[in-house]
């Protein structure tokens, strides 16, 4: 079967694996991570045809003939994706959840670029995040809508 990630068109021999470790162990994108595996925490969280969606209760087959984008796919060569400027202007403490929180904010701003707090809290809740760095998230979603406006 063939996945189309980040533009590129791969062969994955292990359809029927969940989409974290299809991403992690057969193409090498370590920048998905594996979490809590049922959905809850957030740090699989990758776009499959723009839609925030947990790898780790979906199988990679479910993502066939649709875009997936995980964090290796956000920055567009050396440029950065506004998500990920955001976010070493306001960095976490651990950044486990990280992959996660860029994701869910790269699909927010694709749909909104001028988010509103409650768009922005909404967006960022659905990921945990074990150090507690919402105060963060929450400045760095908002900058990265700044920065995407300005043409980042």
């Amino acid at each position: 079967m063939q996945l189309t990630v980040n533009g590129q068109r791969r062969e994955v021999t292990h359809p029927d694996e969940m989409l974290v470790w299809v991403l992690r162990d057969e193409l090498g994108l370590t920048g998905t991570h594996y979490g809590c595996g049922i959905g809850a925490c957030g740090s699989c969280t990758v776009l499959i045809g723009g839609q925030v969606t947990r790898a780790c209760l979906t199988p990679a087959s479910a993502a066939a003939g649709r875009e997936v984008t995980t964090v290796e796919g956000l920055a567009r060569g050396e440029r950065l994706h506004p998500v990920q400027q955001a976010f070493l202007e306001n960095p976490l403490q651990c950044g486990w959840c990280l992959p996660g929180h860029l994701m869910s904010a790269a699909a927010l701003l694709e749909r909104t670029t001028d988010p509103t707090p409650a768009q922005i809290e909404e967006a960022a809740g659905i990921n945990l995040c074990r150090c507690g760095g919402y105060n963060s998230i929450r400045r760095a979603v908002a900058r990265a809508a700044e920065l995407k406006r300005g043409g980042l």
